[in-house]
Parts: structure tokens; C-alpha cells; sequence
């Protein structure tokens, strides 16, 4: 098991944002969290990535290792796990090539980053066209593409993807998902929060459903599609 999370619990000040979440991921896997907006889906990934504290009792562990005794920037660097927050927060004054280069400013291995610049143009042609473009004045899609890049230069073991179909026209949706399926087959695990329930279980091999911060169903994605439930509530009928 990569990722194994247990009794997962936040609190944003006195309010309690999630209720002991629990779940797992396999190397290699793609799963998904649906549910409906303010259910705790990006709570869990910044909890997961370290960008907000877990309660007492929470258990994360990262192939065997706690990892909640990490730092968020040691979380990319040392684990290599990666977050695509929702909103992409790129650096909007610096171009292309520049964001690029910043997600490895942790790295060593100069040479490899290179040649994964080179692979995230090979992914994203359009980024590689628009290499000198400051990223604040690319379209939707081409930022959501120059995220994932970043994040697949920052840390690419385990990849944490918030709402990565937010805005996007439905063609450049599909080119986004494509990409991820084409990272994923060399070697990424992904784990993909989703308003799009029908879109994030055809492409997920499993998912768990967030209510209210708590997990209420989980299953492969095939069983989540003809549930019942999901249908009436994320699914439209």
C-alpha cells in the first residue's frame, strides 16, 4: 500500500471540516473523492499534503513512513508527492519556462530535470509554444496544463489533483485527462478530487464517496457508476 490514511480529522478554527476519513491507495492506482461542494474533498488533500494541520488521532502514512511528521516542502521533496491546488496557483508574472523551472528549484539532478521539462513539452505541446508566455495570460487550459507540469517536475510519486476539469471547454478537458492517463502509465499514482463524479469515476479505478466530511460509500469505480445513490445525487438521476 503507498498512501494509507486513517481517522483523518481536521478543524478550521472550532468548526470540524472533517470527521475521521479514512482510505487507501495502491501504487500505481488511480483513485478518486467525489462529493458535493464544502463535503471536505480539498480539505483532504491539503491534510494529505501537509498544507494544514491534522487533529490528534489522525494516521497518514506514505509507504510505511508517518507522514505527518513531514513538512509541506519536504512532502514534494523527500516523498514526491505533488498537489494541484484548485485555482492552479502559478506564479501569474513569471513565464512558462520560469514556473517550470522553479518546481525543481529542490532538486539536484539537474540533468534529469531537464529532460522532464522536455517530456512535459512532449505531453503538452501548447506549453512549448507558449514557452516565453507569462503563465497569468495563458487560457484556463493551457494554466491547468502548465499545473501538472509543475507538479510533475516538483514530485510526481504520488500526484494530488483538485478539481482539475474547473473551467476547462469540454475538448480541453478531455486532452487534460488524456495526459494525466499518459503520466499515470509511467509510474504516477494519482489521487483525484472531482466535482465531475461521472468524469472522475471514468477515468479513476476506484473512488470514495465524501459527505460532510466522512466517507459514506467506496468501491470500484464500475460499482459507484450503477449505484443508485451516486446516481441520484452525482450523477443526475
Amino acid at each position: 500500500m503507498m498512501l494509507s490514511v486513517e481517522n483523518l480529522t481536521v478543524y478550521y478554527e472550532r468548526i470540524k471540516a472533517l470527521h475521521g476519513v479514512g482510505f487507501n491507495i495502491d501504487e500505481g492506482e488511480i483513485v478518486c473523492i467525489i462529493g458535493a461542494n464544502g463535503a471536505g474533498k480539498s480539505t483532504t488533500l491539503r491534510a494529505v499534503s501537509r498544507m494544514i494541520p491534522a487533529a490528534q488521532g489522525s494516521k497518514i502514512t506514505f509507504q510505511g513512513e508517518n507522514l505527518l511528521k513531514y513538512p509541506a516542502d519536504k512532502v514534494v521533496s523527500v516523498l514526491g508527492i505533488s498537489h494541484v491546488p484548485e485555482g492552479r496557483r502559478l506564479f501569474g508574472n513569471l513565464t512558462v519556462f520560469e514556473n517550470l523551472k522553479l518546481a525543481a528549484f529542490a532538486r539536484k539532478d539537474k540533468h534529469a530535470v531537464e529532460k522532464d521539462i522536455e517530456r512535459v513539452f512532449s505531453i503538452f505541446p501548447r506549453l512549448q509554444e507558449r514557452i516565453g508566455q507569462k503563465s497569468g495570460t495563458l487560457s484556463g487550459g493551457e494554466q491547468q496544463m502548465l499545473a501538472i507540469g509543475r507538479a510533475f517536475i516538483s514530485g510526481r510519486r504520488m500526484m494530488l489533483l483538485d478539481e482539475p476539469s474547473m473551467g476547462l471547454a469540454p475538448l480541453l478537458m478531455m486532452n487534460v485527462f488524456e495526459a494525466l492517463k499518459e503520466i499515470n502509465a509511467e509510474g504516477a499514482t494519482i489521487l483525484l478530487v472531482e466535482q465531475n463524479a461521472r468524469l472522475a469515476l471514468q477515468f479513476a479505478k476506484r473512488g470514495y464517496v465524501l459527505e460532510n466530511g466522512s466517507v459514506v460509500l467506496e468501491g470500484s469505480s464500475k460499482s459507484l457508476l450503477e449505484n443508485e445513490d451516486v446516481k441520484k445525487a452525482y450523477l443526475g438521476g
